[in-house]
Formats: structure tokens, C-alpha cells, sequence
């Protein structure tokens, strides 16, 4: 093995390990109460791997921990950062058919709606602009107070 540094209080056996964080710990004690939950591991493994988790300093000692387990799956994606990803992707063939990029031919149908639904947009988005440029109303908001007369309330 190796010789330490002058001044480390490493010892020489555990000279390379990689220290383990709380937060490794914890991802370690969530797959063990999961596995738990499947009924791979019986309550006694798991109390004893888990006092095994307080007692590891290194990676690899928790890596040994649930070396036996399947691997956990990955946890869905959350929030919009999925959502914005799929829509620039489908925004990126939707214009690749449309330039006729696209690796793949594209229907005629396709192609069309794709159109149609540019035009749609684009309409609906003059549309909004125009309203707020030019107002909500005949004649605006500031000339539809309504008078209690009119209503036979007076």
C-alpha cells in the first residue's frame, strides 16, 4: 500500500476510499425500506444492514450494502423541465417537415395540419395583440358604468 501524506490522519488501510455523505446514507436506507417493501429483504436484514449504514465511512462500505438488490428505477421526471424538452423536440420535426428536413417523408395530412395549426396561431395571436392595442370594448371599459336609472333602480 501506499504511504500517506506527512501530516494525514488517513489510515494506510482505507488509503483511496471515497468518505460517504448523509445524503448517500439516506439514498442507501430508501432503497433498503424499499426492498423491504417488495419482500426482498426481512425486517432483521434490514435492521441489520441499517445499523451497518451508521457504521460505514466509505462508498464502497455502502455499496456493499445493497449489492444484492436490483438496481432502483429511475424516478420520473418532475416539473415543466420534461414537459418544455418534449414540446421543443416536437416543435423541431413539426419545422423539419415543414422545410422538408425531415428524415422521414412526411404525409400530406401531416403537413397540413401543421400549417393549419401555424395559421391558427398566429391568427389568435394578432387577434390578442389588436384587443390590446385598440381596446376590449366599443367603447372601452370607462364608458360602461352602470347607471342605477337604467335599471329602474332610482
Amino acid at each position: 500500500m501506499s504511504e500517506n501524506p506527512p501530516g494525514s490522519t488517513l489510515p494506510t488501510d482505507t488509503a483511496g476510499g471515497i468518505r460517504c455523505s448523509d445524503a448517500e446514507r439516506e439514498q442507501v436506507r430508501a432503497v433498503l425500506y424499499a426492498a423491504a417493501g417488495e419482500g426482498r429483504l426481512t425486517m432483521d436484514e434490514v435492521e441489520d444492514r441499517l445499523v451497518r449504514i451508521g457504521e460505514s465511512r466509505f462508498r464502497h462500505e455502502l455499496a456493499t450494502l445493497t449489492a444484492d438488490l436490483p438496481a432502483p428505477s429511475p424516478e420520473p421526471a418532475q416539473g415543466w423541465r420534461p414537459i418544455i424538452t418534449a414540446v421543443r423536440r416536437n416543435l423541431a420535426a413539426d419545422l423539419a417537415v415543414l422545410l422538408g428536413r425531415a428524415p422521414e417523408p412526411a404525409t400530406g395530412r401531416r403537413r397540413l395540419l401543421i400549417i393549419a395549426t401555424v395559421l391558427i396561431g398566429l391568427v389568435i395571436a394578432a387577434a390578442i395583440v389588436l384587443a390590446a392595442v385598440h381596446g376590449f370594448g366599443g367603447d372601452g371599459f370607462e364608458h360602461h358604468a352602470i347607471d342605477a336609472g337604467e335599471h329602474g333602480h332610482g
